[in-house]
């Protein structure tokens, strides 16, 4: 398309603030080739040279529309004597001032375009320069200073923080070869600490009592709450009082099953301000699961509530509790006290079933405690808790992360991934039964003095509409959710959406897998008005903390790219034999040294830890992701390698094809995964969820399989379209594939444990429809 100049009043040209010259609306604007967004509105804009690539004499630049109702964004390179010599006479000769670059396109972002790995989306200037990293080349001089100097950088950052006593000289070692012996990794050893201090004390001492550090919100929208700094220190030192006169002591378990009330995240400061471990459970796992559990950490106390509301449904969530105990007993670990919170708008203390001597009502016990209560040193290296992840089969892996680097961590990912500032509000729509919760609801937003939302309910109750309102409500800033419930958003219509103001939105983010390029511009234009930069961060359980993450105002973005490193990560993309692969590639996502919020093993399976992270690529921390560098060096994660279908020689990620059905119109989420073909080895067999009154049919089924087969390959074509209602998901927005894998391999008897969906009834649905 061509732009039309009489379409612009003005236009500004500028290369690092070097070069400015101004052209009428008469001006060959219209010999610039691009895609654009087609706009009778007068403007002024603004052409960016971006780069000057050498070998064709070409320089790139970027025109911005920034006046007007709508930004316009394009893109294009041009010969240096037809640009400049004929289009505007200047006589300046501007090829030194300017950097060699790739050439790159923008995008228009309200046009509904394929993803092309050249687009590119950027933040405004205004967001830019005011930005904690206002720059690529901020980003790039700090981040070369924390490669080079590790030890440096990461001990100026953590000497914001308090500590009793200061670590060593050596800030940090490390031994993750394991042919150079056990795998070790240590971060500010020697140094005393306490997290919960940090969290809380600091900001108290500092003068921010009286911030709201919880606003919660119930189930049912007329149903909420909030804690200042110091309220939330007083009830957080009196259940930390009572845990000690329960017999809890530095090191010792506890295990905490309990839904998104505000006394999760106290449950977890007051273990970490008497030096306890704490291990969250997701309320909504079953009895075998939390005996597993159980049995692995044996805690000292559960604490739990009767029971939960989640939308219209009502979970037990005591009696879950209450067989898991009695098993466990029968397993030779027995539980002496279980806490429960009484959780009125669910259930009352009537209808509660009760074991006398064992169990206690916290709202019986802890109000009676003082409100202060001494913080327990630990040493950076102590353990702050262990976090379950499940398998499809085989003991969960108990991922044990330490007090010091993982404090120092997740304070400094969530400061510079959202661009905090004081001002802001964040919500976070995850639970605290999963890292996120842990990194970024209670410890990284505290650590900062921030404001954070804490949600009871599920998103789209009583309507879609229900995270919008909230925004507005509590005037949120940061919002961070996953891809699953963006694209379920979607499905709904973007009514929902637009009925609410949402200017309050400054940041918005993306977590728990790859954000597909459709869904992430429905989340930037839809929900943040085409303003809000978007930090699709890419991360573990393992990791403690963002790994892959834009930094908002630093950089254009590639929709459904993590773009670049944080700080002090080096990632390594490698092949089959371990070899680095070096610009543009793909293969194996590993990391060639630690960082301070990794986890130190696996709790009493060590050898499972290094078997399992180390031993695949010696020498190197292995994700088990598949990853892509394009051109430009942007990261794209593919997902889980056991994801990848192998077709006939062919290697295909599942989010490479789920990303194809998506972007069919009439397809609102998918999940592709493989099984056994006689012919091929491996066939695609794809999960497809319809817009909303979309009917099924065989010519609908064909098209999706077209839309496939043109953006990736025949080879790739789905060999089975399942009509799915909806997918599994657990309640922070993840598929779980496993049991997708068991439905289509018909192997219906061994589906494992369920009990952490969202809405297990889509799996009954799922299997009706196996055959349709």
């Amino acid at each position: 398309m061509l732009v039309d100049s009489s379409s612009v009043s003005s236009i500004s040209l500028w290369c690092s603030g070097v070069l400015h010259f101004k052209i009428g609306p008469s001006g060959q604007v219209n010999r610039m080739a691009s895609q654009c967004y087609n706009t009778a509105v007068s403007c002024e804009a603004r052409v960016h040279v971006t780069g000057f690539d050498h070998n064709n004499g070409r320089h790139q630049f970027h025109i911005f529309r920034s006046i007007g109702p709508r930004r316009l964004m394009m893109g294009c390179s041009y010969p240096v004597e037809g640009f400049w010599k004929h289009s505007y006479p200047i006589s300046v000769n501007t090829a030194t001032s300017l950097s060699h670059s790739t050439p790159i396109n923008a995008v228009l972002l309200k046009e509904a375009l394929e993803s092309k790995e050249s687009d590119l989306v950027f933040p405004s200037e205004d967001f830019s320069s005011q930005a904690l990293v206002p720059s690529r080349q901020k980003y790039l001089e700090t981040y070369k200073k924390s490669i080079e100097d590790p030890a440096g950088f990461w001990s100026s950052i953590a000497s914001q923080f308090y500590w009793k006593e200061k670590w060593g000289k050596q800030v940090f070692s490390e031994n993750i070869d394991v042919s150079k012996g056990d795998v070790k990794i240590e971060w500010f050893k020697g140094g005393i600490t306490n997290i919960c201090y940090n969290c809380l004390d600091r900001n108290v001492e500092a003068g921010n009592g009286g911030k709201i550090a919880i606003c919660w919100e119930g189930n049912e929208p007329n149903i909420d709450g909030s804690l200042t700094y110091s309220e939330l220190l007083q009830k957080v030192c009196q259940l930390a009082n009572y845990l000690k006169d329960a017999g809890v002591k530095k090191g010792d378990a506890v295990v905490i099953y309990l839904p998104m009330l505000m006394e999760l995240p106290i449950a977890m400061l007051a273990c970490a301000r008497i030096g306890a471990i704490h291990s969250v459970v997701f309320a909504g796992f079953s009895a075998d699961s939390l005996v597993q559990r159980i049995m692995d950490c044996k805690p000292k106390v559960v604490i739990t509530c009767n029971a939960v509301k989640r939308g219209p449904k009502v979970l037990h969530l005591k009696d879950i509790v209450d067989a898991a105990i009695s098993q466990s007993a029968k397993n030779g670990i027995s539980i002496d006290v279980c806490l429960t919170y009484e959780n009125q708008s669910a259930m009352t203390r009537g209808d509660t079933k009760w074991h006398q001597g064992r169990d206690i009502w916290w709202q019986d016990v802890v109000p009676k405690y003082p409100m202060t209560c001494e913080v327990e040193w630990v040493d950076a290296e102590d353990p702050l808790f262990f976090l379950y992840t499940s398998g499809s089969t085989g003991k969960p892996k108990g991922v044990l992360h330490t007090t010091g680097g993982y404090m120092v961590y997740t304070a400094t990912t969530f400061k510079h991934a959202f661009d905090y500032k004081p001002s802001d509000v964040y919500w976070c729509t995850a639970d605290c039964g999963w890292i996120t919760g842990h990194s970024y609801i209670t410890y990284g937003p505290m650590l900062n003095g921030a404001t954070v939302v804490v949600f009871e309910g599920v998103p789209t109750y009583p309507d879609a509409g229900r995270c919008w309102d909230i925004v507005d409500k509590y005037k949120v800033t940061l919002f961070y959710t996953a891809p699953t419930l963006i694209r379920s958003l979607m499905r709904v219509g973007d009514e929902y959406v637009t009925r609410y103001s949402r200017k309050s939105l400054r940041v918005l983010g993306s977590v728990g897998e790859p954000i597909n390029p459709s869904a992430w511009r429905w989340f930037f234009n839809v929900v943040g008005d085409s303003r809000c930069p978007i930090s699709d961060t890419w991360w573990q359980t393992e990791t403690g903390g963002f790994m892959i993450t834009p930094l908002p105002g630093g950089w254009p973005q590639k929709p459904g790219s993590a773009t670049f490193p944080f700080f002090g990560v080096q990632p390594a993309i490698v092949d089959e034999k371990g070899a680095e692969l070096q610009g543009e590639c793909s293969g194996y996502l590993c990391f060639k040294h630690s960082w301070p919020g990794v986890f130190r093993t696996l709790y009493g399976d060590h050898e499972r830890y290094e078997t399992t992270y180390f031993k695949p690529f010696p020498g190197y921390y292995f994700s088990g992701d598949g990853c892509r560098r394009d051109k430009d060096g942007y990261y794209w994660l593919t997902g889980r390698v056991d994801d990848v279908i192998n077709v006939s020689g062919h290697r295909i990620g599942t989010a490479e094809v789920e990303s194809a059905l998506i972007s069919h119109s009439q397809c609102s989420e998918a999940a592709v995964v493989g099984v056994e073909h006689e012919v091929k080895g491996q066939g695609i067999y794809a999960f497809v969820t319809l817009a909303d009154g979309v009917p099924y049919s065989e010519e609908l089924r064909k098209s999706l399989i077209l839309t496939v087969r043109k953006q990736i390959g025949a080879f790739a074509a789905p060999d089975k379209i399942h009509w799915a209602p909806g997918l599994p998901k657990t309640r922070s927005g993840k598929i779980m594939r496993r049991v997708l894998r068991k439905i289509a391999s018909r192997q219906l008897d061994e589906l494992g444990d369920t009990s952490s969906l969202a809405d297990p009834s889509v799996i009954d649905q799922l299997i009706a429809l196996t055959d349709s």
